[in-house]
């Protein structure tokens, strides 16, 4: 079994004012050599957005775009024709494919906004790019895990679709319970909040570890945990 673990304050760090953000991979400004990706994931960005500010119009191309807000609501606009607000329990998913722009923003005149946004790196370039937003169900991923995005062409039912043969997981699991998790390519676990155990490794809040050559991982929340999993191709 091959280790990469990721402290929170490991992460690079940018703040810019109206945005203060957390990179696990290089991005922007905060450039190392030894953290560039994760197999085919290639950015995870743990952005705070101030009230009234945000991305304006900016293009992408073959990139599949996943955003998770934490709390707070961000609204979003594409040349799909696309307009509308991400808020916490949902998930948006787009693949940017043969091009595309958009913005983001945060309307509100008084809160923050926190999401975690993903850029995975597709199997096929150039595809049509397409959009996909959902509300998930809270209590569905109490103790278990409930996947949010799976392949295009393996799509688990009620999941998002990327052009990828990558899955994303969250769990909400309750302190002292123990779980299994059965890896299908390499796994990186992002906590979001809680403490956990994987790997003879203590996990706190924002910190992470990619697991590789491993069939399944036994995980211990030793605390009321939330736990994003992110299995996806390493080459």
């Amino acid at each position: 079994m091959k280790k990469t673990i990721h402290k929170a304050d490991t992460r690079g760090f940018a703040n810019h004012g109206w945005l203060k953000a957390a990179h696990s991979f290089s991005f922007g400004r905060y450039y190392d050599p030894k953290r560039m990706n994760f197999g085919v994931l290639r950015v995870l960005n743990d952005d705070i957005v101030q009230p009234k500010m945000g991305f304006g119009t900016h293009p992408h191309d073959n990139m599949e775009i996943i955003t998770i807000p934490i709390y707070g609501a961000l609204s979003h606009k594409d040349s799909m024709g696309n307009k509308k607000a991400i808020n916490p329990g949902e998930v948006q998913v787009m693949s940017a494919g043969t091009g595309l722009t958009h913005s983001e923003f945060n309307d509100s005149k008084t809160d923050e906004v926190n999401t975690l946004q993903l850029w995975i790196m597709p199997e096929k370039q150039n595809v049509e790019p397409y959009y996909d937003q959902k509300k998930f169900d809270i209590q569905e991923r109490n103790n278990r895990f409930q996947v949010l995005v799976s392949p295009k062409d393996k799509q688990i039912e009620g999941s998002l679709p990327i052009n990828q043969q990558g899955y994303i997981y969250m769990i909400d699991m309750d302190e002292g319970y123990t779980t299994e998790y059965g890896l299908k390519n390499g796994a990186y676990f992002f906590l979001i909040d809680g403490e956990v155990e994987i790997a003879d490794e203590i996990l706190k809040n924002r910190d992470a570890i990619g697991l590789e050559d491993v069939e399944k991982i036994a995980i211990k929340a030793t605390k009321n945990s939330k736990l994003l999993v992110i299995d996806v191709p390493m080459n």
